[in-house]
């Protein structure tokens, strides 16, 4: 696993409009529907929910997406 985040922790990750900052809001190590998508995920590879402090919006990335602020 490249990086290991926690629920509430601060995060940055990129966009198709740039850099955006928010917090990771839950930590998946299973598999999971997310926005009409299946979404690979185990314990060791898991993939974080993100929401956006700017817009709100979710959206969920595997660790080495995302820098720890």
């Amino acid at each position: 696993m490249t990086n290991e985040f926690k629920v509430g922790d601060r995060v940055r990750w990129n966009s198709e409009g740039g850099q955006i900052e928010g917090k990771v809001t839950k930590v998946h190590t299973k598999d999971v529907e997310f926005m009409g998508r299946t979404r690979r995920c185990t314990p060791d590879d898991p993939q974080y929910e993100v929401t956006s402090d700017k817009t709100g919006n979710d959206a969920m990335h595997k660790g080495s997406a995302l820098t720890k602020l």
